[in-house]
């Protein structure tokens, strides 16, 4: 099972990067797919969640309007476009795969190795 993201980097406050995640190993197209960061010294947290039939899609506060997740399930691949990047966006990007139980619980999940993101002036 691999989950192999791609796409981070440094970017000037106000610009935009699109995050790649790439899956191999399970049945990518049954799994919910998320996306954490997490910044020095602070805990990991959500950044945004789709499930795995694509439907509706969550984001933390700090995100809604910004980001966005989408998923191509031919390509096994998640993404998160993310516009209007400020300071406090940096950190860690990790993608997170989970096959979810009909009431939402996570049975199996994998974790990709993370992508650094830098915004920075």
């Amino acid at each position: 099972v691999q989950l192999v993201e791609s796409g981070g980097g440094l970017v000037q406050p106000g610009g935009s990067l699109r995050l790649s995640c790439v899956a191999s190993g399970f049945t990518f197209s049954r799994y919910a797919m998320s996306w954490y960061r997490q910044a020095p010294g602070k805990e990991r947290e959500l950044v945004a969640t789709m499930p795995s039939t694509g439907g509706s899609t969550n984001y933390a506060d700090s995100v809604k309007g910004r980001f966005t997740i989408s998923r191509d399930n031919t390509k096994k691949t998640v993404y998160l476009q993310m516009n209007s990047l400020k300071p406090e966006d940096a950190a860690v990007y990790y993608c997170k795969a989970d096959f979810l139980t009909p009431d939402g619980a996570s049975l199996v999940h994998y974790w990709g190795q993370g992508t650094q993101v830098t915004v920075s002036s």
